[in-house]
């Protein structure tokens, strides 16, 4: 028998349900509480109204909102990156390699030493209030590389994506053809069985959209669905193949054309912003309040990965969105969760509402504003997953 609690007392809480309490697209309830029986929300409401439970957990009257859903990262490698970051903010050139130096180290690396580092950087994401994590494999670039980085995160995540095609290695540099064929043959053969999705970076000095839409086709015909890295460092084909393909994400979304924007506020395709990624390299931020205004579909995520967003903390990507890519403080918050969510195709996560995962989140504030009101401040206090609470 599960055993039911109800968290009460809660000054404000996110439940991501228009129909309820302010009608907005956040659905705030005030003076609140939430019901979890075993793994799933039970219900939610105002706290005066809550049905008996077995157990009572005292908010405080502090937030509760749905646990974070950061729906792309790159968490299987070894290695660090620190002098290039260095070397980058210190205004010196930087030539040792990038996403070749980490692919040295990662299948220099032993299973456990990947594994343990993956487990370290998901400890960490779960004390920021993510409950829901993408990752990518991409540093192995080899097919036993490859299959081994998505077995090892499958053993953490339904939500692992087979990225084969992040760059062309070093040892095909002469021959890409052979390595799209290698992507799309044997690499796809040992690495769908371990994956949910199928991910590409098209992009100058990566993949070409002619390349793109070869490997996202055949990982489909392997059962894998696509999402793709498209037009971060400048303008491509990205989108619109995205688009084209019903890709859950189009991931990045700097440099974008207005017909760019009117296929992905026709289609299902989200638009991923990931604003770690333009911090850490001091690129052009992507313009969020030029997407929202058009209707499309926003997530937000971390990119967690060593060279270009070395974060693992959603609340600084909110704080992020709101001061740099012209988000409203709910229209990140709803990003980070129900639009997470949405990205990875999901409907059981990033909302509070009867059936709902209880995932959430509770925050050590009293309205989800202070995750960009009060950047840095480490102000998650509580973590509850599938019902447990894990922080």
């Amino acid at each position: 028998m599960s055993s039911s609690t109800v968290i009460t007392n809660i000054a404000t809480l996110v439940t991501n349900d228009p129909s309820l309490g302010d009608g907005s697209p956040l659905g705030l309830v005030q003076d609140a509480a939430v019901v979890i029986d075993g793994d799933r929300v039970a219900w939610t409401g105002e706290a005066s109204k809550a049905p008996a439970t077995d157990n009572r957990v005292d908010a405080g009257g502090r937030t509760v909102l749905p646990g974070f859903v950061d729906s792309h990262s790159h968490l299987v490698f070894a290695g660090d990156r620190t002098q290039e970051f260095n070397a980058r903010m210190s205004g010196r050139s930087y030539t040792a390699g990038g996403i070749r130096t980490t692919v040295a180290a990662t299948r220099a690396a032993s299973d456990a030493e990947l594994e343990a580092n993956l487990t370290h950087y998901l400890a960490e994401a779960l004390r920021q209030g993510t409950t829901t994590f993408e990752t990518k494999s991409g540093y192995g670039l080899t097919v036993e590389d490859e299959a081994r980085a998505l077995r090892l995160a499958a053993r953490h995540t339904d939500e692992v994506t087979y990225l084969g095609a992040h760059i062309v290695p070093p040892d095909h540099a002469d021959d890409p053809a052979a390595y799209v064929a290698l992507v799309t043959g044997e690499m796809l053969d040992a690495c769908a069985p371990h994956a949910r999705w199928i991910d590409v970076f098209c992009e100058k000095g990566a993949f070409d959209g002619d390349q793109a839409r070869a490997i996202l086709t055949a990982g489909r015909a392997k059962g894998l669905h696509p999402r793709i890295h498209a037009n971060q460092l400048s303008y491509g084909p990205g989108v619109q193949l995205a688009v084209e393909l019903d890709a859950a994400s189009a991931d990045h979304c700097t440099h974008l054309t207005d017909d760019d924007v009117d296929a992905l506020a026709n289609g299902s395709t989200v638009a991923t912003l990931l604003p770690g990624a333009e911090f850490s390299t001091r690129a052009k931020w992507p313009d969020a309040r030029r997407l929202l205004d058009a209707g499309v579909t926003v997530a937000l995520s971390t990119d967690c990965n060593p060279g270009s967003s070395f974060t693992s903390s959603v609340p600084f990507c909110i704080a992020l969105a709101v001061r740099d890519m012209r988000m409203t403080p709910d229209e990140a918050v709803w990003s980070a969760t129900a639009g997470g969510a949405a990205a990875l195709r999901r409907t059981d996560i990033g909302h509070l509402t009867p059936g709902a995962r209880a995932d959430l989140t509770l925050l050590d504030a009293p309205s989800h504003v202070h995750l960009a009101y009060r950047p840095g401040v480490p102000l998650v206090s509580g973590v509850w997953r599938g019902g447990v609470r894990v922080v």
